[in-house]
């Protein structure tokens, strides 16, 4: 995507296709069109204004599911005290409550890449939104544990759709120059929802303990109204029009979203390549699910990578962090619940105001090198809260330490392996492949996810709090090396050429499975 744009706009890439041939003038003439020519003079600066406003408008409302998934994690770590409180629930009850939402979203996640290919990208989006919303309500009303494990389990669901289809959807419709930044807006979102949570956690936590944790989820049923009014604004994903061999309506997605209708016409013609259309060939989902179970060299770097990186987002314990944080900050010495909701609330703000300086960052920095910044960031925070909850616990200067080390953590993770890990579970993997490789990414990620939330009060009883995030420190320090050996660059390249980015040159034998348009690149290049 954006393949032309990235070379107008000055992008050190500009060399991607060099085989276009983008002439020596910087306007472009409609040859159908009656416009005289000041008006042609300003209709690219136009266009280019308003495609920009209208994919960013796309990848807010794409994104806006991320906030329900944020809310969820955050409002659950202070409505968990009062439910226990209301309905008497058991330690166990309360980790199965807490982390059956990320194991149950793999049901989501799995089903979510065939859906998408059914019924598109957009309307897996609301479809996401319904469930969630319906599972939702049933928390909010329910009168006992086993209602309230009905609702999260459909909630879960819903969030499985959601993680796995906002990225693929925002990566389709994003110009290369600018897709790190677009498909970290999911990721934003989350974040966003779970300051929001811890707020609410705080607002109502005077209230009595039968009905605050009940107004802390159903605030969460809200963005529904939002997200329903979305799915009459953004449009389908142009690459699965094209996959649906509805070039037509592909090509008027692609005109609202390029700078130029010229862009439009290269990018429609990229796709179409990268789908197959050109020799008139389709890849069943039996064939799909085949290459990737029974992977080539080059697709099985692209799992490792994909697959990988969600798995180690997850078990670094992020999710015990936001999850279980009052019982962080009550071992560091906090004893009031007010008081220890508040610190969440910082945590959240925290987590919040990073993820926002890495959107500025993924596209100049690049994806590598704050990946590297976040692992190492984290595994010394992680260790840091291991040594003040082991040595220095209940003393002031360790409480301090304590809520440093979270902040540093969620800090660290925010600005790197908490929105690279979808950028990049995105737009690695080619086209025919992307809807069920990133499902299957998203479900390793909610699988990891859950075994760790619904183990940790488990575990920290056997090893103590301080004792769990030495592991997790260790775990981080693995991290760091995965990044090294297994993770490339891919800041500005376009979907179609990170792929070549997987093939070894000793790969001759796979060479048939390189899309069209990169062959021929190849071929220039050399």
């Amino acid at each position: 995507m954006g393949l032309v744009g990235v070379q107008e706009n000055g992008d050190g890439n500009g060399d991607v296709l060099s085989e276009i041939s983008l002439g020596t003038k910087p306007k472009y003439t409609r040859m159908d069109s009656d416009l005289d020519e000041a008006e042609e003079e300003d209709l690219p600066s136009s266009n280019k204004h308003d495609s920009k406003k209208y994919i960013m408008a796309c990848a807010v409302f794409a994104s806006l599911n991320s906030v329900l998934l944020g809310y969820d994690v955050g409002v659950m770590s202070g409505a968990i005290i009062f439910i226990q409180q209301d309905l008497k629930i058991t330690e166990v009850q309360q980790e199965v409550l807490v982390g059956i939402l990320s194991i149950i979203s793999l049901l989501g996640s799995l089903a979510g890449g065939k859906t998408s290919d059914v019924i598109g990208r957009k309307w897996t989006i609301g479809l996401a939104a319904v469930i969630f919303q319906t599972g939702g309500a049933i928390m909010a009303l329910a009168p006992s544990f086993k209602v309230l494990m009905i609702g999260r389990l459909l909630a879960g669901v819903g969030i499985g759709f959601g993680v796995m289809i906002a990225p693929v959807y925002i990566a389709e419709i994003s110009p290369a120059i600018a897709r790190g930044s677009l498909t970290s807006f999911p990721e934003i979102c989350i974040n966003l929802g779970i300051l929001l949570g811890y707020i609410s956690n705080y607002e109502f936590s005077e209230l009595p303990p039968h009905i605050n944790w009940r107004l802390m989820l159903g605030v969460g049923l809200l963005p529904s109204l939002v997200i329903a009014l979305a799915l009459f604004i953004i449009p389908e994903s142009p690459r699965w029009l094209v996959v649906q061999n509805r070039i037509e309506e592909a090509r008027l997605v692609l005109r609202k979203i390029s700078e130029s209708e010229k862009e439009a016409e290269e990018k429609l013609k990229e796709i179409q390549v990268a789908a197959g259309l050109a020799n008139a060939e389709k890849y069943e989902a039996k064939a799909v699910w085949k290459e990737i179970l029974c992977p080539s060299p080059p697709v099985r770097r692209m799992l490792i990578t994909g697959c990988g990186i969600q798995c180690f987002q997850q078990i670094t314990g992020i999710d015990t962090t936001v999850y279980y944080s009052p019982i962080i900050f009550k071992n560091a010495g906090i004893t009031e619940t007010t008081q220890l909701l508040a610190a969440t609330v910082t945590v959240g703000f925290t987590k919040t105001l990073f993820i926002l300086i890495a959107i500025f960052l993924i596209d100049k920095v690049g994806r590598k090198p704050l990946l590297y910044a976040s692992t190492i960031g984290m595994t010394v925070c992680l260790f840091s809260l291991s040594l003040s909850l082991a040595f220095l616990d209940h003393a002031k200067v360790g409480i301090v330490l304590a809520i440093l080390s979270v902040c540093g953590n969620v800090a660290s993770f925010s600005v790197g392996l908490g929105p690279i890990c979808w950028v990049l579970s995105s737009e690695i993997f080619p086209l025919r492949l992307r809807a069920q490789a990133s499902a299957l990414g998203a479900v390793g990620s909610r699988v990891s996810s859950g075994i760790i939330s619904m183990s940790f009060l488990s575990v920290s009883r056997a090893i103590t709090v301080a004792g769990t995030f030495f592991v997790f420190g260790i775990i981080s320090c693995s991290a760091v090396a995965f990044v090294h050996y297994c993770v490339p660059e891919t800041k500005g390249k376009t979907l179609e050429e990170i792929e070549v980015l997987f093939h070894d040159k000793d790969d001759e034998s796979q060479g048939n499975e390189v899309e069209m348009g990169d062959v021929e690149r190849l071929m220039q290049k050399s």
